[in-house]
C-alpha cells in the first residue's frame, strides 16, 4: 500500500501547473508588416544663453528615416529588417564660454555634419492584451550593422582646423513596445530600448595629417528614454 501511495503522489506532482492567462491570436500567420519611423528636429539660436555659455549663434537639425518589413511566418511570430539613415548638422557661428571675470574662451566658426546607414535584421514576438483586437505588445530582437562618417572643422585663416571620421559599429539590442490598430490594416507602434551591447570602431583623421583609433564597447541594462521611437506599420 505503502508504493502504491507514493506512485499517486509523485503522478499529482507533475499534474500540468496552469496560470489561466488566455493567449489570442494578435497577428496571424501570413500577414506582411511594413511601415516607417521618421524623426526630424530643427533649432536657430541668437544670442542665446545656456549656463555657463553666452551669445550663441548657429543653428542644428537632426533627421532619421528607418523603414522596415517583417513576415509572420507564424501566428504572433515574424522575421524581417530595417534600414536606418540619420543625418544631422551643427553649425556655431559664435560662443562664448565664460567661467568667471578672468577666465573668457571664445569659440567662432564651429561646424560639424554627420551621416549614418545602418541595416538591421529582426525577430517580432506579439502578445494579445486580454480579448482586444486593437492593443497589442510586441518584443523585437535587433542585430544591427552601421557605417557613419563625420566631419569637422572650427576657425578661420591660419586657426582653421577639420577632422574627418569613420564609424563601423555592430550591436545588439531588445525592444519591446505597444501596437495600437487605427483600423484592421494600420497601426501606430511605440518601442523603447531595455537591452542591448554595442561596438564600435572609429578611425580620425585630423588636418589631413594626424591618424588616430577608437574603440568603444558599451552594454545597456536599462530602459534608455532617449531609444524610443514612433512609427506607423501597415498590416497587409
Amino acid at each position: 500500500m505503502l508504493l502504491v501511495l507514493c506512485a499517486v503522489t509523485g503522478a499529482t506532482a507533475q499534474e500540468r501547473f496552469s496560470r489561466h492567462i488566455d493567449s489570442h491570436t494578435f497577428v496571424p500567420e501570413g500577414q506582411w508588416v511594413t511601415g516607417v519611423s521618421v524623426s526630424y528636429s530643427q533649432s536657430d539660436n541668437n544670442n542665446y544663453q545656456f549656463f555657463i555659455v553666452e551669445g550663441i549663434d548657429g543653428d542644428t537639425y537632426s533627421f532619421s528615416v528607418t523603414p522596415m518589413v517583417f513576415y509572420m511566418f507564424k501566428d504572433d511570430l515574424g522575421a524581417g529588417g530595417r534600414l536606418g539613415y540619420e543625418r544631422s548638422r551643427v553649425k556655431l557661428d559664435d560662443a562664448n564660454l565664460i567661467i568667471d571675470s578672468e577666465s573668457n574662451y571664445r569659440n567662432e566658426n564651429f561646424y560639424c555634419i554627420s551621416q549614418k546607414y545602418s541595416a538591421m535584421g529582426a525577430f517580432r514576438n506579439y502578445f494579445s492584451i486580454g480579448d482586444s483586437k486593437r492593443f497589442g505588445l510586441f518584443n523585437e530582437v535587433r542585430l544591427e550593422f552601421g557605417v557613419g562618417e563625420s566631419k569637422l572643422t572650427n576657425g578661420t585663416g591660419n586657426d582653421f582646423t577639420g577632422t574627418f571620421e569613420k564609424t563601423y559599429d555592430i550591436g545588439v539590442g531588445v525592444m519591446p513596445g505597444l501596437v495600437m490598430f487605427l483600423s484592421n490594416y494600420s497601426a501606430l507602434e511605440l518601442s523603447v530600448g531595455v537591452l542591448g551591447f554595442n561596438y564600435s570602431h572609429t578611425k580620425q583623421t585630423n588636418d589631413q595629417i594626424h591618424i588616430a583609433n577608437r574603440d568603444t564597447k558599451n552594454a545597456n541594462f536599462r530602459i534608455n528614454l532617449f531609444s524610443i521611437s514612433v512609427g506607423v506599420a501597415f498590416y497587409l
